[in-house]
């Protein structure tokens, strides 16, 4: 795990990353400026700060191993905070290096409050990226060539993302892609190629090198009550209709002349 994270961090300096985390950050700090609460969890990926956009008292981030940003060193698949006590979690790229991916995710789940929101960044395997990724993964295996990605886990599919969240009562609000430039590691081709991006989001936008999830988790039976604070109307008298009243006349007395 730890030479995973090693090689994605120099990955992050080539070219390539950089135009990866350049289209992350801006996907990032759109989305949690508009995400309130108390708490917040970024795990993983030192190389962005993905909660500088987010306005609540208390942020920290977490890591697999010690860092100089680290607040909170653990295992993703087994968080140190109590059941329903986060608004916010971002996972940008940690699917992609946990050993367990569901179980990290369920975890994400345990954590969060009702309608609390995760925040995922991944890499797309239906893309230009991905398959120049498994080319790159056969040539290695017969002893030649080399990865254009490290050795940064499984790719997971938009799909079973999707299933997965689903599964977890998790409902999708934002899902896109991005990315669109083929899998090149000279920065003047990128360049060459930046229509790309325009192009792709319109003729094959499933097809971008990464993806952006936002998904707010859901609870079943759950009612949201109105604040305390909100003043309500007063219901202004109105006279109760009396029970058999057919046998009184307009003075009180009844029909043969006798007070009630």
């Amino acid at each position: 795990m730890n030479d995973e994270i090693i090689g994605l961090h120099h990955w992050f300096q080539t070219p390539p990353g950089r135009y990866l985390l350049a289209w992350e950050r801006e996907q990032l700090d759109q989305a949690v400026s508009d995400i309130f609460g108390f708490h917040a969890l970024q795990l993983g990926l030192p190389e962005i700060d993905a909660l500088c956009n987010n306005r609540m008292p208390h942020r920290w981030f977490a890591h697999h191993i010690p860092t100089a940003r680290a607040d909170v060193v653990t295992d993703f698949s087994a968080l140190p905070f109590p059941e329903s006590s986060l608004d916010l979690v971002v996972l940008p790229h940690s699917l992609e290096l946990a050993h367990d991916p569901h179980t990290t995710l369920r975890e994400v789940e345990r954590v969060l409050v009702p309608e609390g929101r995760v925040v995922i960044c991944g890499l797309n395997p239906a893309s230009l990226w991905g398959l120049r990724q498994r080319r790159a993964h056969l040539y290695h295996r017969m002893g030649f060539g080399h990865m254009f990605l490290p050795e940064a886990g499984e790719f997971i599919g938009h799909w079973r993302l999707k299933d997965w969240l689903r599964l977890l009562g998790f409902e999708v609000e934002v899902f896109r892609f991005g990315c669109y430039r083929p899998a090149l590691s000279s920065e003047s081709w990128l360049e060459r190629f930046a229509w790309m991006d325009i192009a792709g989001e319109r003729l094959w936008p499933i097809l971008g090198a990464a993806y952006f999830v936002v998904a707010v988790k859901r609870v079943r039976g759950m009612t949201l009550l109105n604040p305390g604070w909100k003043a309500t109307r007063a219901i202004a008298a109105s006279p109760a209709p009396v029970a058999n009243s057919s046998g009184l006349n307009f003075r009180g007395h009844l029909k043969d002349g006798k007070k009630f």
